[in-house]
């Protein structure tokens, strides 16, 4: 399995370089952009998995060495990650054979079941995108609680934002609402950012990840 292809990246990339590459796949392909009785759910779910192994392996410089070691004397071309189209890669199928006999599944996370895959890559995922919304000005501190600008943008995803936030969040107190969308709230509970997404309607949990990763990719590319 080609983790630089995986993330879209050249092999010679460097740290950030693999960072930001994993935000980018990350929100691309997160199983939450769609409806959860979509049927590109399944699909999207081993997508996510597998960026987030290619993450867990690529971002630490020991794993990466060991990787790489194993990736050269298997055969793989150095040009594989750069000729690569991350929009005609497709998730490999259950029955398919294997390449080679090496086990790839070595590498990665190393999850038992896919129930602990799922835990792992949600909670790996958490962490980098607190730090998004922090960047964004969306969240603040070490525990990444959400600002009054978070909240002002979930409280203008849909008619039951204000709804979702009355009751499950007491003691939250909003000021300067126009409309569905609040000025100000805080969470008397004081949850993370990740927290708060995850008790989010799907609907609405599918607007945050589209508009936090149009931010990302203008980023990207004004970087450029």
């Amino acid at each position: 399995m080609d983790y630089y292809k995986i993330l879209d990246i050249s092999p010679s990339a460097t740290q950030q370089q693999i960072r930001d590459a994993y935000k980018k796949q990350a929100l691309k392909s997160h199983p939450d952009r769609v409806p959860s009785d979509s049927s590109e759910r399944p699909a999207r779910t081993r997508k996510f998995q597998q960026i987030n192994d290619a993450y867990y392996t690529l971002s630490d410089p020991s794993r990466r060495r060991d990787y790489d070691s194993a990736r050269s004397y298997h055969g793989f071309s150095s040009t594989m990650a750069e000729d690569s189209d991350p929009e005609e890669e497709e998730i490999p199928r259950q029955d398919a054979p294997p390449k080679s006999g090496f086990p790839w599944s070595s590498f990665g996370f190393g999850a038992k079941n896919t129930n602990e895959e799922e835990k792992f890559s949600n909670e790996q995922f958490g962490g980098v995108f607190e730090e998004m919304l922090r960047e964004e000005g969306l969240a603040e501190g070490q525990e990444a609680h959400p600002t009054g600008k978070f909240w002002s943008l979930v409280g203008g995803l849909s008619g039951g934002a204000m709804g979702f936030i009355v009751a499950n969040f007491p003691g939250a107190l909003a000021g300067a609402v126009a409309g569905n969308r609040l000025g100000a709230v805080r969470d008397a509970r004081g949850k993370s950012v990740y927290s708060v997404f995850q008790e989010l309607p799907q609907a609405d949990k599918a607007k945050l990840l589209s508009e936090l990763a149009a931010k990302i990719f203008a980023h990207a590319i004004g970087s450029s």
